[in-house]
């Protein structure tokens, strides 16, 4: 019936049974997806014996419950085919009972409209009319509204329990041929339990994303446990596939105010709504919240609209090259392969927008995640030059404009410490990073984690302090080759022209319990640049350390050095260090004003040109720097 026609008439409501009577053989019926199931015309159809439910084709575009089929008893009756391949769903599809349709989600709409994807009857999910016969589509906006306008049969199933959303959301009820009225509530999510493990990758990935960010949220453990460190964050925005009830929280806390979009402002955009009765609940009439088509909510061009974009995504394996594997089965909480690729398009085509992989060292089984290769494994991002951050509990690695050596390096940084040796060896025999890489065994369990924090300095330069990794080889080569003759003189007091791989992968390499190097990093388009580094090594019989801190000559006057400093000693104390003891050039007077600006009182003793300098940390009321000639 076209749209014209429906319109000259008011639906009629009806049983499921009377619906049912309408079917014909191989018809095409799209289905509500998700938690927006229509659930009681499903369970009437699967009831029913009637001789006219044959070789249907149910279109579901995500399918979390009723319309899967539990085994091939209902084969003569359907064939269910969806555009996701996770959760429940893939099981069925595996053992061949449910049709996968491989395609880019935000074009699915399309592929509805232009007939593609032919539809002939629509069954969706309202909630009861209001006064002026308007119902809304509730938790679920996918492709409803391409599927109503293709189909010759559009029935609507009235639900109390569904929420009044707001957005693209309301449709007359002249638009349906038919209501039906369901007492069955909706698919209900608990929310994901999670670990300290988890509490710490979100640790890490929160460090990653800005104030002012657009975030996309979906389901699983690392979702509930970025709600926390998200919180603090400022004038965060929202375009996400789904809402969850950890977004809800997130928007609860004040973080999110949609200020900053350029698309929706104001708005937090979802397509789907995924979780508890007490998600529905606040999702009712909720006018922050808005409801759109997926071909709106997941277009790469309508994403990169917002500036900040990030994409936070879990997955399953991460090997040494770049390829990773995306969660299977009920740990699939993302899309497939395909829509990862259009959210990163619109991540990178965002200003400052930016993609992140984040997963836990080691699975449940204690296996490794962070793997020499993960082709293998199913469901595969493979799309290795758009990789951007992939986060563990042990850190960050930044794969953008890294070689393969970088990258195998930054990724054995943050593998889980026991795995480490193993993967280096494994590189190696793989010719993937050099074959006389060092590896100290237990730097991996004595490394620092709580020293990686942003400092703004008074001028207005942020910069990020974190220990030193061995993957930071090349970028210290790059901060040598970038000081002036003096400042490698004052450094190393002789004129050094050249930093080889041999003499800076030994120096990158630290034991993290006697010796100590902190590096200061300003974030360049998205990517690390290491302008300032200190560190102290302990002298052996003796409680004190050596130590040295050198500053990127574009950055020097900026307060940097003595900032790093005081780290140097805070960190000191805690390992049980006494003092600190150093050798500057009677010409190195800006060094000297760093040592003299320390807490704690200076000692220092001109000694043919140089100055021996000690600082001990013990407070002397009586006494501040002093300098001995």
């Amino acid at each position: 019936m076209s749209d014209v026609k429906r319109r000259e008439r008011e639906a009629v409501l009806v049983d499921p049974d009377e619906i049912i009577e309408k079917i014909e053989p191989g018809m095409k019926v799209f289905l509500g997806p998700g938690a927006a199931e229509p659930r009681a015309m499903i369970q009437a159809m699967l009831k029913s014996n009637a001789r006219n439910l044959r070789d249907l084709e149910f279109i579901q575009l995500l399918s979390f419950g009723d319309a899967i089929p539990g085994d091939q008893s209902q084969e003569y009756k359907y064939r269910l085919k969806t555009v996701f391949s996770g959760y429940i769903a893939s099981e069925a599809i595996e053992q061949g009972r449910v049709d996968l349709i491989p395609s880019i989600y935000s074009r699915v709409p399309h592929l509805i409209s232009a007939g593609i994807i032919e539809v002939n009857a629509a069954f969706v999910q309202v909630t009861p009319p209001d006064e002026r016969g308007f119902v809304s589509l509730g938790i679920a906006l996918d492709a409803a509204r391409q599927s109503m306008n293709r189909a010759s049969l559009v029935v609507g199933e009235i639900n109390d329990y569904i929420p009044l959303t707001m957005g693209d959301t309301f449709v007359h009820v002249s638009e349906f041929d038919y209501l039906v009225k369901s007492t069955i509530p909706p698919h209900y999510f608990e929310r994901w339990p999670f670990t300290d493990v988890y509490k710490q990758i979100a640790a890490n990935v929160a460090t990653m994303v800005e104030d002012g960010s657009c975030i996309a949220f979906t389901a699983g453990p690392l979702f509930e446990a970025l709600v926390e460190p998200m919180s603090r964050k400022r004038d965060l925005s929202v375009q996400s596939l789904i809402m969850t009830d950890a977004l809800m929280e997130l928007i609860r806390s004040g973080a999110v105010t949609n200020r900053r979009k350029r698309f929706f402002r104001n708005k937090s955009v979802v397509c789907y709504a995924q979780g508890t009765k007490e998600l529905y609940n606040w999702l009712d009439g909720n006018p922050l919240i808005e409801f759109q088509c997926v071909d709106t909510v997941m277009d790469p061009q309508l994403l990169s609209l917002n500036e900040k974009f990030i994409k936070i995504l879990p997955a399953r394996k991460v090997d040494l090259t770049g390829i990773v594997a995306l969660q299977v089965g009920r740990g699939n909480v993302t899309l497939n392969p395909g829509e990862v690729h259009s959210v990163f398009m619109g991540a990178a085509l965002s200003p400052g927008g930016r993609t992140i992989f984040a997963l836990p060292s080691r699975n449940p089984y204690d296996s490794p995640n962070i793997i020499l290769s993960a082709k293998e494994y199913p469901n595969q991002f493979t799309n290795q030059e758009s990789l951007d951050l992939i986060v563990t509990e042990y850190g960050v690695a930044s794969m953008r404009g890294r070689t393969q050596r970088e990258r195998a390096l930054a990724l054995i940084d943050i593998a889980h410490p026991d795995d480490r040796w193993e993967l280096v060896q494994q590189a190696k025999a793989a010719n993937i990073i050099y074959h006389d890489q060092i590896y100290i065994t237990d730097s991996g369990h004595c490394f620092p984690h709580e020293i990686a924090y942003q400092h703004t300095f008074k001028n207005g330069l942020s910069l990020w302090f974190r220990p030193i990794k061995p993957s930071d080889e090349d970028d210290m080569r790059d901060l040598f080759y970038r000081f002036s003759d003096q400042a490698v003189y004052y450094r190393y007091f002789t004129p050094i022209k050249t930093m080889p791989h041999i003499r800076m992968q030994e120096y990158v390499n630290i034991d993290y319990c006697e010796n100590m190097s902190i590096v200061g990093v300003v974030m360049e388009e998205g990517v690390e640049r290491i302008i300032a580094e200190g560190r102290y090594s302990h002298i052996e019989g003796t409680p004190f350390a050596d130590v040295a801190i050198v500053v990127d000559d574009e950055y020097c006057g900026k307060g940097i050095a003595k900032h790093m400093l005081e780290l140097l000693i805070n960190t000191a104390i805690k390992r049980g260090i006494k003092g600190f003891k150093a050798d500057v050039l009677k010409e190195n007077k800006a060094m000297m004003k760093v040592f003299e600006s320390s807490r704690y009182p200076i000692h220092a003793v001109l000694k043919s040109g140089e100055y021996e300098v000690t600082i001990p940390f013990t407070v002397d009321e009586t006494e501040g720097a002093k300098t001995t000639a």
